[in-house]
């Protein structure tokens, strides 16, 4: 298999993919795809939508006539910016349940093959198995909690620290067991454990990486 110019990060909720993917990305001139945003945007049309969640069919309808954009920094779903909507917790622990679904991960899968600097769960593994970097960017669940507590904090949200790491374990407990393209490591991925690092720390070591990918 060939390989692609794609670097691949992989990782847990609230690992930080996100922003180490727009660091990368931004020193590379490269796109993002924040597979995320596609699971969130599916879970919150349904949502809208008043669909069941746990109705796997109707939930595949939905994904299949997603049609979001994304332009200069914000996201739009039916015309209307979702942003910040998205990022709720009621809409990511509802986009973990239906990222599950066989036929929504098929329905998205095209969509997700549009960019260079690509950030999900099952990137490297599943997406782009050919890709020239393959990267699993993990944290502990207490470090994880810390970051996505002080992102609500931002954003005037109240949340609890312990409640957050036992979401956050429960999340990850579900990726991992799911049937349909677990959370894992993919094959020849190198691990990142930023539980230690700034943000510009593992920016830096995924670019490092990269280069010597090239070399």
């Amino acid at each position: 298999m060939s390989q692609v110019d794609v670097i691949a990060i992989d990782g847990p909720v609230a690992s930080g993919k996100g922003s180490v993917s727009s660091g990368v990305a931004k020193a590379l001139d490269f796109h993002v795809l924040d597979s995320g945003a596609l699971y969130r945007l599916t879970a919150l049309a349904c949502m809208n939508q008043c669909v069941d969640l746990s109705d796997a069919a109707a939930a595949e309808k939905v994904a299949q006539s997603l049609n979001p954009l994304f332009k200069d920094g914000k996201i739009y779903l039916e015309g209307k910016e979702v942003t910040d909507a998205i990022r709720t917790e009621e809409v990511g622990l509802n986009a973990s349940k239906i990222a599950a679904y066989p036929g929504v991960r098929k329905a998205l899968f095209e969509l997700q093959r549009r960019s260079a600097v690509a950030d999900g769960r099952d990137m490297g593994s599943v997406v782009f198995p050919e890709a020239r970097l393959k990267i699993f960017l993990t944290a502990s669940a207490e470090s994880r909690a810390k970051r996505r507590y002080n992102q609500l904090k931002e954003k005037g949200i109240s949340s609890n620290i312990d409640d957050l790491v036992s979401d956050l374990k429960d999340r990850d407990r579900r990726d991992m067991e799911r049937s349909v393209a677990p959370l894992k490591p993919a094959e020849g991925a190198r691990i990142l454990d930023s539980s230690g690092l700034t943000l510009q720390e593992t920016i830096d070591l995924v670019l490092a990486w990269y280069r010597e990918s090239k070399a």
